[in-house]
């Protein structure tokens, strides 16, 4: 399947003629059924298994992401190493690599209702069926294809 001139295509940064990842297709599934009933009737998700883009990984670049603005990740992770403080509203990500595979993790940044329907955590790579986003930011993702990657590299280096 072909979502490169698609919306979901466009806005997960995808060029007309790729090959549709998994995580397109969730996002093109869980668009075309109705909200409640994806929710209700849709098995938990537990891995997106291929990456969302092709070619090199910047774990040093996926590190400052998760420490930065952008991902804000420690706002609710820990992690020993980040040199200020950090939250403890859910799992540390020292060690994540040791829990979780790098599909799992990658789900669990995409859309992580999916694992989760009452998680905290936001869906960094899902536009639709967002409420109150203000106008500059609707339609995007928190997050594009190459920083989800460059976070889960820098994430399977935490042993």
């Amino acid at each position: 399947m072909d979502t490169g001139g698609t919306r979901i295509g466009r806005v997960a940064g995808m060029r007309p003629g790729t090959m549709a990842t998994m995580a397109s297709a969730l996002l093109l599934a869980m668009t075309l059924m109705p909200a409640a009933a994806s929710l209700a009737a849709a098995p938990a998700v537990d891995a997106i298994e291929r990456p969302l883009v092709d070619g090199a990984t910047d774990p040093l670049r996926g590190r400052a992401i998760a420490l930065g603005r952008d991902g804000n990740c420690l706002l609710c992770h820990g992690l020993v190493d980040a040199g200020r403080p950090t939250g403890n509203l859910a799992p540390p990500l020292d060690g994540v690599a040791a829990r979780l595979g790098a599909g799992q993790i990658r789900q669990r940044v995409v859309n992580p209702a999916l694992t989760n329907p009452n998680t905290i955590m936001p869906a960094y790579f899902v536009v639709d069926g967002l409420r109150q986003v203000a106008e500059p930011w609707r339609g995007k993702p928190i997050l594009d294809a190459q920083q989800i990657e460059d976070l889960v590299a820098w994430l399977q280096t935490l042993r």
